[in-house]
């Protein structure tokens, strides 16, 4: 039985373990640290919940057909629960509430700016199409030919990959509050709406379309699934089990060491973060520069924020963006000009609304994130200055005092990114998908240096978010299964 050794326990390695055990190897996973989960761990504090990484369920269709390519379904694991409303969005003089339906939204769009409802029907049936292309053909694709984007379909849609998200949205919307709801899904794909193709505009299909949803007791109720499912199907899992070196022998991946262990096996996947697993590696064995990675488009890090309330809060949802100051002042600050946000829009999420286990009866389980440019500063006195901006700036938009109902609250930020997750410049999500970082111009799912060595997650194929990093698991399993 061929051996393989997966670094890191976050969503494309546990998704790579299963498929790889389903395949007949025997797989080991490695993870640095007491929980598996990489970024998408959890908190639980006085009775509080916390997920302290990702916090939205999208894409339902994604996670059921990664169950099901083991027979399962996601009810055998977890309760999943449609949000009506998806979500809200505080501006400085309105707030948009983002129903579970297309009637709804349109209605709403309606209230903002006559006519646009019937554009969103357009543009969504139009981000419906892409969607279908980009989940059934495009990022089912390794990302090792130009040709994979090649399609009769993508042909048909090329000038797509070429017009960016914000320039399809502008076309049909004059009012900027319709312009940045449409335009904010594509910040979890890490880059500016300008700098964004416009074929990406499926993420709208998956907001509006597909809708949001909640797994009960929060999303890493999904990585205990995964993991139970990975347990099932033999793989053997060792947390507080850094990784120190990837051993090559001859040109040929040999296995690992780890905590004075050499672990031996045919193949080594690492699902940790690309730059950091490459530092794993003597240098003549890395494929990448240090210039190479400095010079590439991350998506944002994140000032975090956990905050235990002693009471319900008044006026909001689940789910709440904060888009009451300048969306593209705040996107320069990010991406053109790095710096701490001079007025930062923020989002926060309250499970506790719609869930009673994330929080003890009669309060409430705050997530607070500012998103912030990678590899800034990041100091005790700056967190708590952001925290005193943002929750200001919650108060006055919800009409209600919340400071002196918390409990307490914890933060996460740039040094814990890089101290806990080893990720490069602090970036929380990953790589951007821009243009020149689509496909097969990301880093490559398998190493061109040496032999049986492969990588999986967010900075590789097919990109940022937890959809994509199942899906980049069944990939990057694929590529040594076929040619093995």
């Amino acid at each position: 039985m061929k051996k393989v050794v997966i670094i890191g326990s976050g969503f494309s390695s546990l998704s790579a373990s299963c498929y790889m055990a389903r395949a007949g190897y025997d797989v080991e996973i490695f993870e640095k640290n007491n929980t598996v989960g990489g970024r998408a761990r959890q908190l639980v504090k006085e009775g509080f919940t916390f997920d302290i990484g990702p916090s939205w369920y999208w894409m339902p269709d994604i996670f059921d057909k990664f169950f099901a390519d083991f027979g399962k379904k996601t009810s055998d694991y977890y309760q999943l629960d449609k949000l009506s409303p998806a979500y809200k969005i505080f501006f400085d003089d309105d707030i948009i509430t983002i129903g579970d339906c297309m009637d709804k939204i349109c209605e709403e769009f309606e209230r903002i700016e006559s006519g646009s409802g019937k554009h969103l029907k357009q543009f969504i049936g139009k981000a419906q199409e892409n969607y279908d292309i980009a989940i059934n053909k495009v990022v089912l694709r390794p990302g090792l030919s130009p040709f994979e984007l090649v399609t009769k379909e993508t042909v048909l849609r090329v000038d797509q990959f070429f017009k960016t998200i914000s320039q399809e949205v502008r076309k049909r919307f004059k009012n900027p509050k319709l312009i940045s709801t449409l335009e904010f899904p594509v910040l979890f794909l890490g880059a500016k709406p300008s700098k964004t193709p416009s074929f990406y505009s499926f993420m709208n299909f998956a907001d509006f379309g597909l809708g949001t949803w909640h797994p009960k007791g929060g999303m890493y109720e999904i990585i205990k699934a995964m993991r139970r499912l990975a347990e099932e199907l033999g793989v053997t899992i060792h947390t507080e089990s850094a990784v120190d070196k990837i051993n090559v022998t001859n040109g040929k991946v040999s296995g690992i060491s780890s905590k004075e262990n050499v672990i031996n096996a045919d193949f080594v996947i690492s699902g940790a973060d690309y730059h950091h697993s490459e530092t794993l590696l003597e240098e003549k064995y890395r494929q990448y520069s240090e210039s190479y990675w400095d010079k590439k488009t991350y998506a944002p890090s994140s000032l975090l924020f956990y905050v235990g309330f002693d009471k319900k809060l008044k006026n909001i949802e689940h789910h709440n963006l904060f888009f009451d100051t300048d969306f593209e002042k705040h996107a320069q600050e990010i991406y053109d000009n790095p710096q701490w946000p001079s007025d930062p829009l923020f989002y926060v999420n309250f499970p506790s609304v719609t869930d009673s286990s994330m929080a003890p009866e009669g309060c409430e389980t705050g997530f607070f994130l500012v998103p912030i440019a990678p590899d800034l500063e990041d100091t005790p006195q700056l967190r708590d200055q952001y925290f005193d901006i943002i929750i200001d700036r919650f108060d006055k938009r919800t009409q209600q005092d919340v400071k002196k109902s918390i409990i307490f609250k914890e933060s996460f930020c740039v040094n814990d990114f890089v101290e806990q997750y080893n990720s490069y410049k602090g970036n929380a999500y990953g790589m951007a998908n821009t243009l020149s970082q689509t496909a097969f111009l990301r880093p490559n799912l398998r190493s061109n240096k040496v032999k049986n060595l492969y990588f999986t997650g967010q900075l590789t194929v097919p990109g940022p978010g937890v959809p994509p990093s199942l899906i980049s698991g069944k990939l990057v399993s694929d590529l040594i299964i076929k040619n093995t």
